[in-house]
């Protein structure tokens, strides 16, 4: 299947799609604008959906549903899903060092084809494509679970099942001292199951590997 039968989507611009797969590292045009008009537009479609499902809550439970729902780790799963690591245009170094399967790198993409469809026919295909992806995982949206982070949420959830507690290990940092970039696995041995997150702080990257733990579990 070709990614635009995964979207749901057919460009009128090829171009915008190739520039939304393309990384920095492969030369320019590449996707970072893209992702950033994507990000904005990714966040409102999402705000609409869940506004109108829950006409009761109010804006603080609304925005941390938000928030989970667009979070890396969701699109990193949603660019699993449409097997986008395949299209990428990455540089040599890049490829080497493994980021074609990167989460950060899957979900900026992901952000960046949003964007490319919203530049190449507006503002209601875009949403219309988002609705779309999001349909089943915005169905399953508890809000009484909107609140709590990711390690609470996957924590009680193995606890819910009497199963070990999740593990979690560093698996790399990256970069200077004042910027460094944490790579964390989480690992649910019982389950044989593992999620990576990445954050400039351990915690921060721990919270994302659990929520691709979640994401994995259809939580």
């Amino acid at each position: 299947m070709s990614l635009e039968s995964a979207l749901g989507y057919t460009f009128r611009d090829p171009r915008l799609l190739r520039d939304a797969l393309t990384h920095r590292s492969f030369g320019t045009p590449h996707n970072e604008r893209l992702e950033f008009i994507g990000d904005s537009v990714l966040n409102c479609a999402v705000a609409l959906a869940l506004f109108e499902k829950f006409p009761e809550l109010p804006e603080g439970q609304l925005s941390r549903m938000r928030a989970n729902l667009v979070s890396q780790p969701a699109l990193h799963s949603l660019a699993q899903r449409l097997d986008v690591s395949k299209h990428l245009r990455i540089g040599e170094g890049e490829e080497k060092s493994g980021g074609r399967e990167r989460p950060s790198m899957l979900a900026d993409a992901v952000e960046a084809i949003f964007g490319a469809i919203l530049l190449d026919s507006g503002f209601d295909a875009a949403q219309a494509t988002i609705n779309r992806l999001y349909v089943q995982r915005i169905s399953a949206v508890n809000p009484r679970e909107g609140g709590k982070d990711a390690k609470t949420r996957l924590q009680e959830l193995m606890q819910s099942k009497h199963q070990p507690l999740p593990s979690y290990s560093v698996e790399r940092v990256d970069g200077e001292a004042h910027a460094q970039m944490f790579t964390v696995e989480c690992s649910i041995a019982s389950l044989k199951e593992t999620g990576v997150g990445q954050g400039a702080s351990r915690r921060a990257a721990e919270q994302m590997a659990a929520a691709a733990v979640l994401a994995k579990l259809g939580v």
